[in-house]
C-alpha cells in the first residue's frame, strides 16, 4: 500500500487527504491547529472547514510533523502558496529519500515569480522529476461530499505522475496525467485572478453575457501569456485550464469569486478578505502574474485591471470597462 502524508489541513488539504484514504493509500493529515486535528483523528470531522461532512475512516491525523512524514512515499502539499517556502523549510531533513512531492498550490510566488513546483524543488533540493502538481476543477467541498470530478497530475516524470494518480484515483475521482508543469500550474494560478474579475461583474450586478466575455477572454490571457513561457496550446483548452477556470469564476463556493462579488457590492478589500473567511489567492498571484507577464512582454488587460482595482487606484467598474474599451481587433488570427 503506497504511503502519503499530506501538509496543510484546511479544506483542500483535508478533503485531498479523504481522496488518498477512499482510494486505498494510508494517508496521515498534518495540521498545526490541536483542535482541528483531534476533530479529524477522532470525530472524523473539520467542522471550520468543511461542516456536515464525515470524513473517511482512514485518515491518521498528527500535529508531529516527523510522526506525518515518516516513510511517506507522496508528501502532499497544501499550504497557502505565498507562505509556502518559509512553511516547508523545516520538513527538509524529514523527506524520505525516494518521496515524490504533490503540489496543490496554486500560485506564482511574489517577488522570484516562481510557480509553486520551483518553489517546492528550490526548498526541499528535489530533481524535477520528484515534483507532481495537481490542478483541475476541484472545489473542495464537492470533491468531499464525493460529487464526480476529474483533475490533472502534471510532471516532467510520466511514472511520478502515474503513481500519484494510482493513489488517488476512485469511483467519484478521476484523474488525468499530463507532462505540461508550466501550462498546468500557471492555469490553476491565474485562474484566481480571472475568478477575482468574475466576482466583481456578478457584485456590479452584470449578467451572464459580462460573466461570459470575461472568463472567455481571461482563457485567452492566460493561454497568450502560458504559450510565450513555453507552455502547450492544448492544456488551456483541458481540465487544469478551461475545467478549473469555469469552475472557480461560476461557483459561489470559490473564495476568489466571492471576493470580487464583495468588492463589486461595495466593500473594501480588507471587508471583503474577512467576509470571505478563507484564503483567495488571486489577490497576490494578481500581482505577480502582472510582473511576470510584463517580463515577458504579454499583455493581460484583465489581471491589470484586478491589480489597479485590488490596490485602490481605480474603482471596481474598471476590470470590465478596460476590457471592453481595448482597440477592436480579430477575435482570432
Amino acid at each position: 500500500m503506497t504511503r502519503a502524508a499530506v501538509l496543510g489541513a484546511g479544506a483542500w488539504g483535508t478533503t485531498f487527504a479523504a481522496v488518498l484514504a477512499d482510494a486505498g493509500t494510508d494517508v496521515t493529515l498534518w495540521g498545526r491547529d490541536e483542535a482541528v486535528i483531534r476533530a479529524v483523528r477522532d470525530e472524523r470531522r473539520h467542522d471550520t472547514s468543511l461542516p456536515g461532512i464525515e470524513l473517511p475512516a482512514g485518515i491518521h491525523a498528527t500535529t508531529d510533523a516527523t510522526e506525518a512524514l515518516a516513510d511517506a512515499e507522496l508528501v502532499v502539499i497544501a499550504v497557502p502558496s505565498q507562505r509556502a517556502r518559509a512553511i516547508l523549510e523545516p520538513f527538509r531533513p524529514l523527506l524520505a529519500d525516494h518521496a515524490l512531492a504533490v503540489s496543490l498550490m496554486k500560485g506564482i510566488e511574489l517577488g522570484t515569480h516562481e510557480r509553486m513546483s520551483q518553489v517546492i524543488s528550490e526548498v526541499w533540493g528535489l530533481p524535477d522529476d520528484r515534483v507532481t502538481v495537481v490542478s483541475g476543477p476541484n472545489l473542495a467541498r464537492e470533491i468531499a461530499e464525493r460529487q464526480p470530478t476529474a483533475t490533472v497530475v502534471a510532471s516532467t516524470s510520466t511514472e511520478a505522475a502515474e503513481r500519484v494518480a494510482a493513489a488517488t484515483a476512485s469511483s467519484y475521482f478521476r484523474p488525468y496525467t499530463n507532462a505540461d508543469v508550466v501550462g498546468v500550474e500557471l492555469s490553476g494560478a491565474y485562474k484566481n485572478v480571472i475568478a477575482v474579475g468574475v466576482g466583481v461583474a456578478d457584485g456590479l450586478g452584470y449578467g451572464h453575457n459580462t460573466t461570459a466575455t470575461v472568463i472567455t477572454r481571461g482563457l485567452a490571457e492566460i493561454t497568450r501569456l502560458g504559450l510565450a513561457l513555453g507552455a502547450r496550446p492544448e492544456t488551456f483548452s483541458g481540465l487544469a485550464g478551461m475545467g478549473d477556470l469555469i469552475a472557480t469564476c461560476a461557483s459561489p463556493l470559490s473564495r476568489n469569486h466571492t471576493l470580487g462579488a464583495h468588492i463589486g457590492r461595495g466593500a473594501s478589500l480588507e471587508e471583503a478578505i474577512t467576509l470571505t473567511r478563507g484564503t483567495a489567492e488571486g489577490v497576490k498571484t494578481a500581482q505577480s502574474i502582472r510582473e511576470l507577464a510584463a517580463s515577458a512582454g504579454v499583455e493581460v488587460p484583465i489581471c491589470d485591471g484586478v491589480v489597479r482595482m485590488l490596490s485602490g487606484e481605480v474603482p471596481p467598474s474598471t476590470v470590465v470597462e478596460t476590457l471592453l474599451s481595448r482597440p477592436r481587433k480579430a477575435e482570432v488570427g
